[in-house]
């Protein structure tokens, strides 16, 4: 069963092993004490004014577990998981370079916009970034829902958004989420393809440098990098994931 469990884990994609590896790590040290939760999370004056480097670092990572958010914590590592590793091993195929980029440019606007909102916690919003970004690039995949119910995979990041707001009364950081996913996916894909337009950022040359290209090409707008319509039946239990995320101050 170990070997097994071995296995599973040296085959997760690079960079979303990195991810999801300090995104468990980092909860279990806070959930047996041997970190302390309120330095690990995300403080506009402290980061600025006392020079707390570390969290915008540690508030990806960290996500804490209770009874109240274990669940929620689960289904955050589950989209983690799944659609991280779709991006990384087919949109990004060969290009880790680009994919870090991507990760690096979208956390940059989660700590932006934890500051303007004064959010406690990243990983809400960049799991909900990279979800978007994926169904973005598959808008036409279908996925099932609550009950069974099928829609086209465009629609799935306001479906969660909507179950998080009316069944917890939350919502917000999924929004946040949704919006940092389109503002990297517009100047990446949108603008320079659908509407002409000069791509307006592009991946560090020293990016490169730490993570060569295995393979060339580069995958336009509203080409998935696979054909097909396909069912993911793994998002059956999407319709579970539900929060209102953590503001400063908070319980």
């Amino acid at each position: 069963m170990s070997s097994d469990i071995g296995d599973w884990y040296r085959g997760i994609p690079q960079l979303t092993r990195y991810w999801f590896t300090g995104s468990v790590a980092l909860p279990l040290l806070g959930r047996i004490g041997l970190v302390t939760p309120v330095h690990m999370i995300m403080h506009f004056q402290l980061v600025f004014y006392k020079f707390h480097l570390w969290r915008p670092i540690t508030a990806l990572f960290y996500y804490p577990i209770t009874p109240q958010t274990g669940f929620h914590y689960l289904m955050n590592l589950y989209f983690l998981y799944s659609y991280s590793t779709q991006l990384e091993t087919e949109l990004y195929q060969g290009r880790p370079a680009e994919y870090l980029f991507a990760l690096v440019f979208m956390w940059l606007c989660s700590v932006v916009m934890a500051c303007v909102a004064e959010v406690a916690l990243l990983m809400d919003l960049m799991v909900m970034a990279v979800l978007y970004l994926w169904c973005a690039n598959n808008k036409d995949t279908i996925v099932r829902f609550w009950f069974g119910t099928q829609f086209k995979a465009m629609y799935l990041p306001w479906v969660l958004f909507l179950f998080n707001l009316i069944i917890r009364g939350g919502g917000m950081d999924q929004l946040m989420g949704i919006i940092i996913g389109h503002i990297y996916f517009f100047l990446m894909f949108k603008y320079p393809q659908d509407f002409g337009g000069r791509q307006l950022i592009h991946t560090p040359q020293i990016f490169y440098k730490w993570f060569p290209s295995t393979r060339g090409g580069v995958h336009g707008f509203g080409q998935r990098p696979f054909g097909g319509t396909q069912q993911r039946g793994a998002d059956d239990q999407a319709h579970r994931w539900a929060g209102s995320g953590h503001r400063l101050g908070g319980n």
